[in-house]
C-alpha cells in the first residue's frame, strides 16, 4: 500500500468545486511533484489532504483514513505544511519561529538537537537565530519555512511552491537542501510546483493538474524527457 494514497478527492470553497476526482500516490521516502498553471488545483490538493477545505473522497496517509480528521490531527500523524507565501511569524525571531513549529513536542534535548540540525541545513538562519523573522530575505524565509517544518519532526512535508518569487540562485540552493533532507532524513515530500523544471529534476514522480483534474502521471523522468509534454502542458 502507497504511503499517501489519494482517491477521488473532491474539494469545495463554499459552493465552488476545485478539485474532480484526483487520485494518485506517493511511495514512503520519495517525491512526488504536483504540477500545474494558476488556479490547476494544487494549492487545494495540499489543503485537502491537511483537512483545511471541504472535501469528498478518500485519503490515506500510513495506513490511517484521514477524513472526517481535524487540521491539528492530521499535523499530529507527522504531516507538516509548508505554505505559499511562507506563513513565517514576521515579528518573533527565527529561533522563536522554529520553537514554534516544535509545539506538539515536549522533549527539550530533542528540540535543541533538532534546532541545531536546522542551522546545519541552513546556516544562514544559523548565523541570523536572534533577527526578526519579518527582516529575511524572501529566500531566507522560505529556508525558515521548511524549518520550521522539519521541527515537527514531519514524515510527509507538504511544500507549496516553494521556489515561488525567489531568483534562480536561491531556488537551486534550496532544492539541494530538500534532497538533502530527503536523504538524511528519509522525509518524504509532496510537493506543488509551477516551476516544472526544477520540480521534475528533485521529484521522483509527478502528476500533471489542469482545471481540478489529473491529466498525466507517472515518473518525472518520462514527463521530463518528452518534448510534446513539455512544450503543451509545462512551458519549457
Amino acid at each position: 500500500m502507497a504511503f499517501l494514497e489519494v482517491r477521488g478527492l473532491e474539494a469545495y470553497y463554499r459552493q465552488t468545486q476545485a478539485l474532480f476526482g484526483v487520485d494518485f500516490e506517493l511511495d514512503e521516502g520519495s517525491i512526488t511533484a504536483v504540477l500545474g498553471a494558476n488556479g490547476a488545483g494544487k494549492t487545494t490538493t495540499l489543503r485537502a489532504i491537511c483537512r483545511m477545505v471541504r472535501t469528498e473522497g478518500e485519503v490515506t496517509f500510513d495506513g490511517q483514513e484521514l477524513t472526517g480528521m481535524s487540521t491539528e490531527r492530521v499535523v499530529g500523524l507527522g504531516i507538516a505544511h509548508v505554505p505559499e507565501g511562507r506563513g513565517t511569524f514576521v515579528r518573533q525571531s527565527v529561533e522563536e519561529n522554529l520553537q514554534l513549529g516544535a509545539y506538539t513536542r515536549k522533549n527539550k534535548a530533542d528540540i535543541a538537537a533538532d534546532m541545531e540540525s536546522v542551522y546545519g541545513y541552513f546556516p544562514r538562519l544559523g548565523e541570523r537565530r536572534r533577527q526578526q523573522a519579518g527582516t529575511l530575505s524572501g529566500g531566507e524565509q522560505q529556508m525558515l519555512a521548511i524549518g520550521r517544518a522539519l521541527m515537527l519532526r514531519p514524515k510527509l512535508m507538504l511544500l507549496d511552491e516553494p521556489s515561488f518569487g525567489l531568483a534562480p540562485l536561491i531556488v537551486q540552493e534550496i532544492y539541494e537542501i530538500m534532497a538533502r533532507i530527503r536523504e538524511r532524513e528519509g522525509t518524504s515530500m509532496l510537493l506543488v510546483e509551477q516551476n516544472a523544471s526544477i520540480a521534475l529534476e528533485l521529484a521522483d514522480h509527478a502528476y500533471l493538474l489542469e482545471t481540478g483534474r489529473v491529466v498525466m502521471g507517472g515518473e518525472s523522468s518520462l514527463l521530463r524527457d518528452d518534448e510534446d509534454i513539455r512544450r503543451s502542458y509545462l512551458g519549457y
